[in-house]
């Protein structure tokens, strides 16, 4: 009887899941109910606060003041300065014509209300910190659709491209449209992404797949050098895109780098997951990939540390598999390297707006609903969180100058999408971003806590300065979990282009100091104003912290696969999951 009625428990939960699956088709993945409610709490609050009402209105008179007396000094100075300027980062006003008028009015105008609805939507009294984030994040969407950047009558550039081309850049435009919304429909990548094929233009650093189980590929990569450092090093990268990311053109692939330093490399390859993978757990990523890609090393590179390097939830995974193996006191790795990886979920920048328990549960709903998460699901929470650039502009670009962007390694990398496992995925929000229990050492691995705190090898951590997946002061916290030497580096860039940041590229810079196990902890602010501050690449600064860590007698190269040849070479890298759609 009681296995009946868990059984009609389960058709009745299951109708839920089926109703909210398919409330995300139709809302883009978002929640109603939790944009309903971040709005009735910012709206009722707003009408209890006759202080905070006066205030926007004595906001919006001095505003209006602000932008006349701009319009009146324009009358006698065309060139007269702007009376705001946009927002760092925002560069949809930048050029020289946006400075004339009736272009500047407009640019002004925008930016003014901007900035008054950036008060209208903080520091209302009473307003939860998540919903006031929520409710000003649908605000500057709303606010961006309608930027005079995106009306082709308001944007200087568009028109003087319109009268250059005869209006054939609208013709050009509506034709970059069409060819877009047919390869989206077929599946297909954006144009010009068949210029990088895998193995041919992109991970092109030779090795053997010497591993290979139902989720992962192990690559080991040939040496370069007559001899190596004896410590071999482990890639992990994430299973949110693919692993070639650290492996792209010759000239900015961080495992060649490596290799040409006389390090052997090796890098998990994941599988892109199918419904049929839908069971597929957090634990099993540790147990599946990490740990067995640990074995796999340590069986072809016997008696010898490991250098563990994780990027991104990658990261994470390696801090969590360090964690428990210094628990288990299996001490095989020799330093762990987190990149752009966070362990401390209580800040993590904007992608906490879709993350709450109602939020979770739609999502939960859509992926049991499909058994995965889809590619195009998670790069619209991406893309939504930096419109300007990942939307807008392109837009602007493609369809209304008629222009197409050029197509490059990275962007053609990030246009080769994977799936993620309803489990997995599920386990990994709920467990670290929404509950923290990998901070707060409530993370269970095999029947006892995961915490970082028992992690004693040597760690070197880098958070980059715009990083919207995975923000610097948020990757800072380990600082507060572990006792042990690291090293943080703060480098140029975002999430991808900070971490792909090879010797030789312009204008790259870093901050780098190390926290010794008996050092005191400090905040990241101050922690800026004191590290060392240097120009040029982080990865110099790794190889030269990997060098330090390791036995300074060099050694012959080891064999592909294992010396004993249970772990035969299998395929050439990069194997065959990477080419998996």
């Amino acid at each position: 009887m009681p296995a009946r009625e868990e059984l009609g428990s389960e058709a009745f939960r299951a109708i839920d899941r089926m109703r909210e699956a398919m409330t995300a088709r139709m809302s883009a993945g978002l929640s109603p109910t939790a944009l309903a409610m971040a709005q009735f709490d910012w709206w009722t609050h707003l009408m209890a606060a006759p202080g905070k009402r006066l205030e926007l209105a004595d906001k919006a008179a001095r505003k209006s003041a602000r932008l006349l007396a701009h319009v009146a000094a324009l009358d006698s100075d065309p060139d007269a300065p702007p009376t705001i300027e946009p927002l760092p980062g925002d560069d949809r006003f930048s050029g020289e014509a946006w400075r004339k008028p009736p272009f500047s009015i407009w640019a002004q105008s925008f930016l003014l209300t901007q900035q008054w609805w950036h008060n209208v939507t903080h520091e209302v009294p009473g307003v939860s910190p998540h919903h006031e984030d929520v409710v000003s994040f649908m605000a500057r969407q709303m606010l961006d659709l309608f930027s005079p950047s995106n009306v082709p009558f308001m944007n200087p550039e568009i028109i003087s491209r319109t009268i250059e081309t005869g209006a054939m850049n609208f013709v050009k435009g509506f034709a970059n449209w069409i060819e877009d919304q047919t390869r989206r429909v077929n599946g297909q990548p954006r144009v010009g992404a068949e210029e990088f094929a895998v193995g041919k233009d992109v991970a092109v650093t030779p090795g053997k797949v010497v591993f290979r189980n139902h989720l992962i590929e192990l690559i080991q990569y040939a040496p370069t050098t007559p001899d190596v450092f004896a410590d071999p090093v482990l890639i992990v990268p994430a299973w949110i895109m693919k692993y070639y990311i650290l492996d792209l053109s010759p000239a900015n692939s961080l495992i060649r780098y490596l290799v040409g330093k006389g390090h052997t490399v090796f890098c998990i390859s994941w599988r892109n997951p199918t419904a049929e993978d839908r069971d597929l757990g957090l634990d099993d990523y540790r147990r599946l990939g990490l740990m067995a890609a640990v074995d796999a090393v340590s069986a072809i590179v016997p008696d010898r540390r490991i250098h563990a390097a994780g990027y991104c939830l990658g990261g994470t995974l390696l801090a969590i598999g360090a964690a428990a193996m210094a628990r288990a006191r299996d001490d095989r790795l020799a330093t762990v390297t987190l990149l752009a990886a966070q362990t401390d979920f209580s800040e993590p920048g904007e992608l906490a707006l879709f993350i709450d328990h109602d939020q979770l549960h739609l999502l939960e709903s859509m992926m049991w609903d499909r058994g995965y998460l889809s590619a195009d699901q998670m790069s619209g929470a991406f893309q939504m969180l930096r419109t300007n650039d990942l939307v807008w502009s392109r837009m602007v670009r493609n369809y209304l100058m008629g222009e197409r962007e050029p197509m490059f390694d990275l962007m053609a990398w990030n246009a080769d999408t994977t799936r993620m496992p309803y489990r997995m995925h599920a386990e990994y929000l709920r467990k670290l971003y929404l509950d923290n229990d990998l901070a707060a050492g409530r993370l269970m691995v095999e029947g006892r806590a995961a915490a970082i705190q028992n992690i004693r090898a040597p760690m070197f951590v880098v958070g980059t300065e715009r990083d919207h997946v995975a923000p610097w002061r948020s990757v800072y916290k380990i600082h507060d979990l572990t006792d042990t030497e690291l090293t943080f580096v703060l480098t140029s860039g975002g999430h991808n282009a900070g971490i792909v940041s090879e010797p030789g590229r312009p204008r790259r810079r870093y901050r780098i100091a190390t926290k010794h196990a008996d050092g005191v902890s400090i905040g990241p602010d101050e922690w800026t104003a004191s590290a060392d501050a240097r120009q040029g690449s982080w990865w110099e600064a790794w190889t030269d912290w990997l060098a330090l860590h390791s036995e300074a007698a060099r050694v012959a190269p080891p064999p592909m696969g294992a010396p004993d040849h249970s772990l035969p070479p299998l395929d050439d890298a990069p194997g065959v999951f990477v080419l998996q759609r």
